[in-house]
């Protein structure tokens, strides 16, 4: 059982940046991570996600094509920790943010919630016009 933990939302004003951690209770080593989004009166979406490396140096992302050139998403296996960083921010990025650990392929990869067996609470992320 893994849970994970959020942290790091708040409110910035549109074009700013913020980054949002999400801690493991245990290893991530063999999962692959991802972070989506849920905005008010609106269905989940997928955000970003990173590979496991199998021990090498190489991680595999995968972006939403709305974040693409503003949100990073990186992993820190020894802190089992993965982050987002965004970047130009703006108001429809409002939303809670959630990460996720599931299994290691493409199709998780690519943002499909089934593939994700944990999830965390979520953090509250609202940018302001």
């Amino acid at each position: 059982q893994v849970q994970l933990v959020e942290s790091g939302g708040g409110l910035v004003q549109a074009g700013g940046s913020l980054r949002v951690s999400c801690v493991a209770s245990a290893r991530t080593s063999g999962y692959a991570m991802g972070w989506f989004r849920q905005a008010p009166g609106k269905e989940r979406e997928f955000v970003a996600a990173i590979s496991w490396s199998g021990g090498s140096t190489y991680y595999a992302t995968y972006y939403a094509t709305f974040v693409k050139g503003r949100f990073t998403i990186s992993r820190d296996n020894a802190k089992n920790t993965v982050y987002l960083q965004m970047n130009s921010l703006k108001p429809e990025d409002t939303a809670v943010y959630y990460c996720a650990a599931g299994a290691n392929n493409m199709s998780t990869m690519r943002g499909k919630g089934e593939n994700y067996d944990y999830w965390g609470q979520g953090t509250q992320v609202t940018v302001s016009s």
